[in-house]
Formats: C-alpha cells, sequence, structure tokens
C-alpha cells in the first residue's frame, strides 16, 4: 500500500512539472513580480477596510440570492414538468421573462421603478418596512433572487423531467405519499442532476453582483470604482478586483466540487 501511494504521489507530482504547466507557472510569477515591482500600492492601506467591507458585502448578497433563487427555482421547475396548466403557465412564463430581458433592466425597473412609488404611499413610509424600501439593497437582492430563479427553474424543470418515471411509479405502488415520494425520490435526483450546472450559474450569479453598484450599493466593484476615481489609477484597483474574483470563483468551485463528489454517483 505504501509503495501504491508514493507511485501515486509521484504521478501527481509529474503532471505538475510537464514543460506547458512550467511555463504557465514562470509567466504568472512573473506577472505578479512586474505587478509588485512597477505598479504602485501604496493606496492599499488608505482603502483597506473599505474593501473588506465591500468584499463582505459581495460574498453576503451572494449566498443570499443564491439560496432565495434555488428555493424559488425549486417550485417554478416542479410546476413546469408536472403541474397543471394553471401553475406550469405562469411558471413558465416567468423564467422566459426573466432569462429573455437583460438583468440591468430588471434591476433599474425594480429600483427606479418599484421603488420610486412607494414614496408616494404614506401608510408605507410609515410603516416598519420604509427604512428599508428607502434603501438601494433590497432591490439589488430581489432582483438578482429573481434572476437565479428564472434561469435555475428552467434547470430544475429539466432535472425533474429527467427523474426515471419507473422510480416515482414504484414509490405510488409502495404506497408512499406525494410529499414523502418528492422529499426522499425526485427532489434529491433532481438536485444531484442539476448540481454541476447549479456550480456554473453561482459562478455567473457572482459575476453579475457588480450590478448592483449602478444603484449606489456599495459593493467590491463600487470599491475599486471609487479607488479609480479617487486615486486616478487604472490598471492596479482593476488588477486586484480580478484576483478577488478568482478567488471567491476558485473557493465556490472548489466547494461545490466537494459536495458534487460527496453524492453517489449511481442514481436513478
Amino acid at each position: 500500500m505504501a509503495g501504491e501511494a508514493i507511485i501515486i504521489n509521484v504521478a501527481r507530482a509529474s503532471l505538475w512539472l510537464q514543460p506547458h504547466r512550467i511555463v504557465l507557472i514562470l509567466i504568472a510569477l512573473a506577472l505578479v513580480l512586474a505587478a509588485a515591482f512597477f505598479m504602485r500600492w501604496d493606496w492599499l492601506p488608505q482603502y483597506y477596510e473599505m474593501a473588506l467591507v465591500g468584499i463582505w458585502r459581495t460574498l453576503w448578497i451572494l449566498a443570499v440570492t443564491c439560496t432565495l433563487g434555488f428555493l424559488l427555482a425549486v417550485p417554478l421547475g416542479l410546476a413546469q414538468a408536472a403541474g397543471p396548466f394553471w401553475l406550469a403557465a405562469p411558471a413558465k412564463a416567468f423564467c422566459t421573462v426573466i432569462r429573455g430581458t437583460p438583468l440591468l433592466l430588471q434591476l433599474w425597473l425594480l429600483y427606479y421603478g418599484l421603488g420610486s412609488l412607494f414614496p408616494q404611499y404614506p401608510w408605507i413610509r410609515e410603516s416598519w418596512m420604509w427604512p428599508y424600501l428607502r434603501q438601494a439593497w433590497p432591490y439589488g437582492v430581489l432582483a438578482l433572487t429573481l434572476s437565479f430563479a428564472g434561469y435555475e427553474g428552467e434547470v430544475m424543470r429539466g432535472a425533474f423531467a429527467g427523474v426515471p418515471k419507473g422510480q416515482l411509479e414504484a414509490a405510488r405502488a409502495f404506497g408512499m405519499s406525494r410529499w414523502k415520494i418528492l422529499r426522499r425520490i425526485w427532489l434529491p435526483q433532481a438536485f444531484y442532476r442539476a448540481l454541476p450546472t447549479l456550480t456554473g450559474e453561482t459562478v455567473l450569479q457572482l459575476k453579475s453582483t457588480p450590478l448592483v453598484a449602478t444603484i449606489s450599493v456599495i459593493d467590491i466593484f463600487a470599491v475599486s470604482s471609487k479607488v479609480r476615481q479617487s486615486t486616478f489609477l487604472t490598471y492596479e484597483p482593476l488588477l486586484l478586483l480580478a484576483l478577488i474574483y478568482m478567488a471567491i470563483t476558485g473557493i465556490l468551485v472548489f466547494a461545490l466540487g466537494k459536495i458534487e463528489a460527496r453524492i453517489p454517483n449511481k442514481i436513478g
């Protein structure tokens, strides 16, 4: 066993010693050294705390919108896959509208359109909702949630439809209720089938979060824009922003890949 482990480790190490990988590593090191020695980074201490707040805001917007969006996508997909017409048609229409219009347009319609109507009603301004409705972030969260639900709802529709009907019929023959069939058989298998696409959609959702900066939400993209406006530096804040997004993307892909690897391959 020890000999096999050594052979496996040597084989893995040899993959990193291939010529093209060595060249890519050297290029990456050269770019890092060039950025460190030939670019200005003296502005970092001044904007360090603001950048941390921006990263945290980007992360929680991503987490909240993906979670709420997926919870909304499940009934949307289920309604299209197995629901009656009066449920399937609105779900299909919702996904079609969301997928057929730009996210920026949806965001502006909610913030500049719906958001401008609320101040006209005194009962809203005097309610407990007004401290939240007067801010920009709820509209950004709502727009990103609906967008994620629209795309992922279509993915879940295909995932639900892809589960073998024989399993569902066998569960009914055993006397299982509809809720138990959904909870134990249909939803777990549909989730596994949709998981690779869900990983990609989550990464795309991360890339969509900078749009909230257009309605004055201070995320990491907005912090980068502020740095560029204040210091008149272009490349340094943009390069740092790209590295931050790449790091978050790598963590997301790694974490979701671990989750996918823990699910049994043979299902259905």
